[in-house]
């Protein structure tokens, strides 16, 4: 019997329906999940930036119930808005609230962009969360890129990429692939959840991986990095 081999743009199309599948039974629960305001959902990207999402969990609910609009947050006075991010770490985390809000008051009449370009331009933006912001908030099909994610690709894949993977123009090109469809916004969830739980850095679960089930483990290699 012979053996059939996926190019690249099919393995990525049956991956995102496998691991939807998946997340389906396995999704975690976050607030931020829970709303399509695009604020609430900077707010949360912005938190989650280096920083595991159950620590912010909390810091997000009493965030938003403080600040529950831009406005306020902008008449807010820094150290108390600082007394609220301070456990999430990162020293000066506070400021980058703060400076985001002004900008998106001055520039944009303190309503969020639906445009990639333009939220770029927001300090504390790259590309990363702005694309979850689209996808999330706005239900665009706009690639997101993350260091998991780089890592799922180049594993199943085999691109065999060195370095700063999630900037390589090949994950980018397949991330593109992979967002290019309707609900954007859950499959975004799916693959977070999926390289959070399965497909991690140290230790990947591979004996439970539905990506192995179904017949695609042939991509899954160089799996201890």
């Amino acid at each position: 019997m012979q053996e059939y081999i996926f190019d690249a743009y099919e393995t990525i199309d049956i991956f995102k329906y496998i691991i939807y599948e998946w997340y389906q039974d396995n999704k975690r629960k976050f607030p931020w999940r829970e709303t399509n305001n695009p604020y609430f959902i900077l707010i949360s990207e912005m938190m989650l930036q280096r920083t595991k999402a159950e620590q912010v969990a909390g810091v997000y609910e009493k965030f938003i119930n403080v600040y529950s609009t831009i406005r306020s947050l902008v008449k807010s006075k820094p150290e108390q808005i600082e007394s609220i991010v301070k456990s999430l770490g990162l020293k000066d985390r506070y400021k980058v609230f703060i400076n985001a809000a002004n900008f998106i008051l001055d520039n944009y009449n303190g309503i969020l962009p639906d445009e990639r370009n333009l939220l770029l331009c927001i300090p504390g933006v790259g590309e990363y969360v702005s694309g979850m912001v689209m996808n999330c908030a706005f239900n665009k099909r706009e690639y997101v890129v993350d260091t998991n994610i780089a890592r799922i690709f180049n594993r199943i894949l085999d691109l065999n990429l060195k370095g700063e993977v999630r900037r390589k123009k090949e994950i980018i090109k397949y991330a593109c692939i992979y967002f290019d469809t309707e609900n954007s916004r859950q499959y975004a969830y799916a693959i977070l959840d999926f390289a959070a739980a399965i497909c991690k850095s140290i230790d990947p679960l591979c004996d439970v991986c539905p990506v192995n089930k179904y017949g695609l483990c042939k991509f899954v290699i160089n799996i201890k990095e």
